[in-house]
């Protein structure tokens, strides 16, 4: 048996990033690894339901042998074999995000040579995780112009805390991988501002639209939808394609919010992107290192790393001899490289 890779879960910002980016890594590279501490100054340590998901995951697609996979452990040893493409289907149980279990197996998925099918069921729209919505619009165009070519499809909305929806990924046989190059956003192309909402009172997505009007967007930017969903849900979800990148700013509405706070929510986050001046958003150049060290490098420029980004870039550079630069271009934007 190969020599265990060492992770500490609880170093640098201590969450399930941690797992899932040592169990892409650990696929990727074949080096097996071990990971402790996991997740141990949580309210609720140890594996859950999440987490779990994203282990069986990348079992699934890697025939690896496992020990730890249970509820609540903080240790996990991760021995995978050859990553084989294929049709899978993750479902999670709970209102969990399937948006992180599709990140813990695409990167590995889309260097298996052969088109993959992946159906997933369980939360699509949750206050702690990229939404369905962010995924299609923000992270597979990046990925698209890093030659990754994945096409998505929602069924069934998944809003928290019910969970329960449904969608589907198809993952391209890789073509000839580019190096991605995101410094400047470009023209701003278009603009939208979508109000998603399922069993709830129809007044709740038109004080949201109402409260938007600050936005001075044009009227037809402006979108409200009744989406199929288990339970009750809805989201502000604001979009801005730009010629070389795309951002997907959201706030989620839940029991005891005001719509009008849930729309203030999402304009203030939007103010914060766009006074940040750099392409990249936070949450997006966090998710973007590990295409980055799969493929042909890159560089882009974003805000401040972020404390997930910066752990990120630990664990990722604990199984390769790559090394990801973060160098401070002026106050609020920095640029990251590979």
């Amino acid at each position: 048996m190969k020599v265990l890779h060492q992770i500490d879960g609880s170093s640098g910002e201590g969450g399930g990033q941690i797992l899932r980016t040592s169990l892409t890594m650990s696929m990727v590279t074949g080096i097996p690894v071990q990971i402790k501490n996991i997740r141990s100054g949580r309210n609720k340590p140890g594996l859950q339901n999440q987490h779990l998901a994203c282990v069986h995951a990348a079992q699934a697609i890697s025939k690896a042998t496992v020990h730890g996979v249970k509820k609540n452990s903080q240790q996990l040893v991760f021995q995978p074999n050859a990553v084989e493409a294929g049709e899978y289907q993750f479902k999670i149980g709970t209102a969990g995000s399937t948006a992180l279990v599709m990140q813990t197996v695409v990167p590995a998925l889309m260097l298996a040579g052969k088109e993959s099918i992946l159906h997933f069921e369980g939360g699509t729209h949750n206050p702690w995780a990229p939404s369905f919505d962010f995924i299609a619009n923000a992270y597979l165009p990046m990925l698209k112009r890093m030659g990754i070519d994945i096409e998505v499809k929602i069924d069934r909305y998944g809003f928290f805390p019910h969970g329960g929806g449904r969608w589907s990924a198809i993952i391209k046989a890789k073509t000839a991988m580019q190096r991605l190059e995101v410094l400047e956003r470009g023209d701003l192309l278009s603009q939208e501002a979508v109000i998603s909402a399922s069993n709830i009172a129809s007044h709740i997505p038109q004080r949201e639209i109402t409260a938007l009007a600050s936005l001075d967007w044009p009227k037809d930017a402006f979108k409200s939808e009744w989406v199929e969903a288990i339970g009750a849900g809805n989201i502000v979800s604001l979009r801005l394609f730009y010629q070389n990148c795309s951002e997907v700013i959201e706030s989620i509405g839940r029991r005891g919010l005001r719509a009008e706070k849930v729309s203030m929510i999402a304009i203030n986050l939007l103010q914060q992107y766009l006074s940040a001046k750099a392409p990249i958003g936070e949450y997006l150049a966090d998710q973007l290192l590990l295409p980055m060290v799969i493929g042909h490098g890159g560089v882009f420029r974003t805000s401040n790393p972020s404390l997930h980004t910066l752990t990120n870039k630990k664990v990722i550079e604990s199984f390769t001899d790559q090394i990801f630069l973060f160098n401070k271009i002026e106050k609020g934007i920095w640029e990251i490289s590979l």
